[in-house]
Formats: structure tokens, sequence, C-alpha cells
């Protein structure tokens, strides 16, 4: 009798890493992707009904995205486990995977079999990320007792997390198109967001936007996370 293969939906932006990953996946003897897709209005639906075990997603388009589709997806499919792809070892992202209720973090450049790996953890309960971040993760626990700063910000400022985030790219000194190439958005999208923001903070241009951002989140102590995972589960790195 064959071993029953862990289901997998695989949610991107870029088509031929979809594509790449999805044939490389499927060569694995316990892994299945049933689907493969960039995000969109109805893909909450879409994975709801397909039912995979795993959701291996785009840590970056989904920060970027106003679609609130995991905690849509944990609201409708509670048994969905979530294995997050970031960019790179950015500290921000990494904790909003796991407040998402990612199991598993692993990161662009890796390998194919340390992201099967990965899917094979999360599929037992356990937890694996790269060995770079456990730090984080720890500091971000010695610190649970302050109110998370993405939700103070919000609550003192009105600004959304998508407005967060190019807030946090402006302090990088990124202009409106530099901001629009890394979120794969129009530069007149990136033009509205920030005109809005300047109205919410009462700022007259960007830095004092920036400087009102910072003042809020001197309050609370960074990196705060929500546990999500349940009892079973324990974080390894990747080795």
């Amino acid at each position: 009798m064959s071993e029953e293969k862990s289901q997998v939906y695989l949610l991107a932006e870029n088509r031929l890493f979809r594509e790449a990953l999805t044939r490389i996946l499927n060569k694995k003897g316990d892994i299945k992707v049933v689907g493969a897709s960039a995000l969109g209005p109805d893909i909450g639906e879409l994975i709801a009904d397909l039912k995979p075990d795993i959701l291996l997603a785009d840590a970056t388009a989904l920060a970027a995205s106003d679609i609130p589709i995991i905690p849509k997806l944990r609201k409708i499919f509670p048994s969905l486990k979530i294995v997050m792809i970031g960019m790179d070892p950015d500290r921000d992202q990494f904790l909003y995977a796991v407040r998402e209720g990612a199991l598993g973090y692993v990161l662009k450049d890796a390998s194919a079999l340390e992201v099967a790996a990965a899917v094979r953890a999360v599929i037992k309960d356990e937890a694996i990320c790269p060995a770079s971040m456990l730090s984080v993760l720890f500091d971000s626990v010695a610190h649970s007792d302050a109110p998370p700063p993405t939700a103070q910000v919000k609550r003192e400022l009105g600004l959304s997390r998508r407005e967060q985030q190019l807030i946090h790219m402006i302090s990088e000194g990124l202009t409106n198109k530099e901001i629009a190439s890394r979120l794969n958005l129009s530069e007149q999208t990136v033009k509205n967001h920030v005109h809005r923001m300047l109205r919410k903070v009462g700022a007259t241009d960007r830095l004092m936007i920036v400087e009102r951002w910072r003042e809020v989140r001197s309050h609370s102590a960074s990196g705060y996370i929500a546990p999500t995972w349940n009892g079973k589960a324990r974080w390894r790195s990747i080795s």
C-alpha cells in the first residue's frame, strides 16, 4: 500500500517560481501539490475547497497584500498548517509570519530539499525556521508582555498594515518608484498610500510620517508575537 501524500497548496506571485517548485515537490514520493496560484479575491474559498494539509505561501506577497487571506483561511479551515517562504532573513517579515500562524519558515534561497523538509516537519506538528531567525524568536518571546507595535500604531495613528509596511520602506530611504517595484505595485498606488498616510498622521512630508511612526513604536517593546502554534509543536532550526 502506497504511503498517503501530504497535500500542499502553493501560493506565490511569481509564476515561474510556482511552476518550478511544483515540479520539484511533486517528484517527492510523499508530497503532492494540489494547486498553485497567485493571490486573488477568491483564493480563500479555492484553498478551503481543496482542503490541503499545508499552505506553502510567499510571505512577502502576503504581507504586502490588503487581502486578509491567512486569518480568513484559519477561520474557515482551522486544521490548515502554514509554511511561509520569505525573501530574506528580515525580522519583521519573520515575526509577521509567526503571528499569522506559520509553523514553518524558509528563505527564498532554500533548496528544494529544505522546503520539502519544512513541509514534512510541519505535518508532524513540528515548527521549523532558519537557524539565523531563532534569536529573533527568543527575543520576541522575552518581550511578549508588551502590546504589539503594529496594533499600537494602528490604534494611535490609524495606519493599516500595508501603510506601516510603506513607512518601513520610506524610513530606509526608498523612493515611491523603488517601493512600487519592491511590492509589485504601480507608482501611483504608492503615491495614493502616502497621501492618505500624510492625512492620517497630520504630517506635511514623508519624514514627519516616519518620525511619528518611530515615536509611537518607541513606547512599546519591539518584536511581540502571540504564540499561535499548538502545544505539540516545537521550534527547530533548518540545519
